[in-house]
């Protein structure tokens, strides 16, 4: 028994179609190169945490050896390392915020421009025609959208509720 993949599709020969099939997988690319954006900007928070962390304990330790009797050693930590910059003038905070608005924020919108010229504003375009390629019709686990959602900014699809499978084509129960 054969499952039905997709939606079926003849061959397109059409100069049109291949441009836009050509400007789909471009813009999906770009949208992928601000997925790594997004994950490095997450590590860079991440390190943001750590440092200032690191900080806290440092000092934490400057404590515990003045206590300890080792007022000198102490007073080395928090005069060499407690404060101290990361970077050239910049604690962790400002190496955020210096990405985030020379960076990250000029590569966003950059996506989201491409977005908004070519798909109309419709994020992740590539990825949903590969998802309707690569899911099994009528199959669950495999609906097109959610059939139902308690927020109404999340779309539905309620045909996909309804898709039945037809064993005449061949379709798995």
């Amino acid at each position: 028994m054969s499952v039905e993949r997709g939606a079926a599709s003849s061959p397109k020969t059409d100069e049109a179609d291949r441009t836009d099939e050509a400007v789909t997988e471009a813009v999906g690319r770009a949208s992928e190169a601000l997925e790594y954006i997004e994950r490095a900007r997450g590590h860079l928070y991440s390190f943001h945490q750590l440092i200032g962390r690191a900080d806290f304990l440092f000092e934490e330790s400057a404590e515990l050896f003045r206590k300890a009797g080792h007022a000198e050693v102490a007073e080395r930590l928090e005069r060499e390392i407690v404060g101290r910059n990361v970077l050239d003038g910049r604690w962790t905070f400002q190496v955020v915020e210096e990405f985030d608005d020379l960076y990250h924020g000029e590569v966003a919108e950059a996506v989201r421009s491409l977005e908004r010229e070519f798909h109309g504003g419709q994020r992740h375009v590539y990825e949903a025609q590969m998802k309707e390629q690569r899911r099994t019709q009528g199959q669950s686990g495999h609906e097109h959208r959610p059939a139902t959602a308690h927020d109404p900014r999340v779309e539905t699809d309620e045909t996909d509720r309804t898709e039945q499978t037809d064993p005449s084509r061949g379709d798995r129960p």
